[in-house]
């Protein structure tokens, strides 16, 4: 199956870095959001990234002309028609992307394959709302897309082994090197970072240690190129109790810190959502991630703080 036209469903931070990235490969993309505003700020985004790499000499400015060519963008889901490979990458709203599954599943033609970049939702959980479940697979890209070379890519048990070639030979395409995970929530890279991010929280509340000790614990120990506390902040505030929601309900793990939702309500969503939190002093915005990283793969008994027992759950 040739894959020319590109689908990307949302223009934000994820959705944008895709859409870069899949036109930097050669194809033409449709990059499709709510409103037009979000579309001009992805196409933005796209122009700024490329702008650097132009001034890095990776590119050269007749490669930013071409690529920013190949991408067209609209508000009109119907536009959709017209790919033969789309990657939905909207928020992490299990209702929301049923929806948009259900959509897709209506517009497309019966040969275009409906991948989703969920963080955590099980894929066939949202091949279920389509006629064409052997055509859905999980594409799950990193943050930020056009650097990070992981992706990784989940079958759910009805997802066809020529979906799953076709998806496979596609992220090396796009320069990325993928890995397979099993239709689990939180699949691979979600399942391990969210409890290490959960727990160098733990270690600021317990008073373990200081923010800038933990993440330099984690840089210069274990060699990460960024602490976990510092990391929650880049993937953004929202994110974590929007995947751990998931494996809250799935895995049955242990709602820690309920006070998430009211920060994220609050706007101060972190470095992802805001840039101009980064200026935020390091111990206030790791009280904000205190606050945010929502969910312990650990069953924690009440008590007092310093004598807090974990046992594996």
């Amino acid at each position: 199956m040739d894959i020319n036209t590109f689908g990307v469903i949302g223009a934000g931070q994820m959705g944008n870095g895709i859409a870069q990235v899949a036109a930097a490969a050669g194809l033409s993309v449709i990059m499709s959001d709510i409103k037009q505003e979000f579309c001009d700020n992805g196409m933005a985004t796209i122009t700024k990234n490329l702008d650097r790499m132009v001034k890095k000499e990776k590119i050269k400015d007749a490669d930013k002309t071409a690529i920013l060519g190949r991408i067209t963008t609209t508000t009109d889901l119907n536009d959709m028609a017209k790919v033969d490979f789309l990657v939905e990458a909207a928020v992490e709203r299990e209702d929301l992307k049923f929806n948009i599954f259900k959509d897709l599943d209506r517009i497309c033609p019966e040969h275009v394959i409906l991948s989703t970049n969920t963080s955590s939702i099980p894929i066939g959980r949202i091949a279920a709302q389509t006629s064409r479940p052997d055509k859905v697979i999980g594409m799950h890209f990193m943050n930020p897309v056009p650097v990070m070379k992981l992706v990784e890519v989940i079958r759910s048990i009805a997802t066809s082994d020529e979906t799953f070639d076709i998806t496979w030979k596609l992220s090396e395409k796009f320069g990325k090197t993928p890995a397979e995970a099993s239709d689990y929530p939180g699949f691979i890279a979600n399942r391990i970072l969210l409890p290490m991010i959960n727990e160098a929280v733990f270690c600021l509340y317990q008073g373990v240690g200081k923010a800038e000790d933990i993440d330099t614990v984690m840089r210069l120990g274990m060699n990460h190129p960024m602490g976990p506390l510092a990391l929650a902040d880049l993937i953004g505030l929202n994110l974590p109790p929007a995947i751990m929601e998931t494996c809250t309900t799935d895995l049955k793990f242990q709602m820690a810190l309920p006070v998430a939702q009211k920060i994220c309500g609050s706007g101060l969503a972190g470095k992802k959502k805001d840039r101009q939190r980064a200026d935020l002093s390091k111990s206030v915005l790791c009280i904000l991630c205190l606050c945010v990283v929502s969910v312990s793969w650990f069953q924690v008994r009440s008590c007092p703080p310093d004598q807090v027992v974990l046992r594996s759950g």
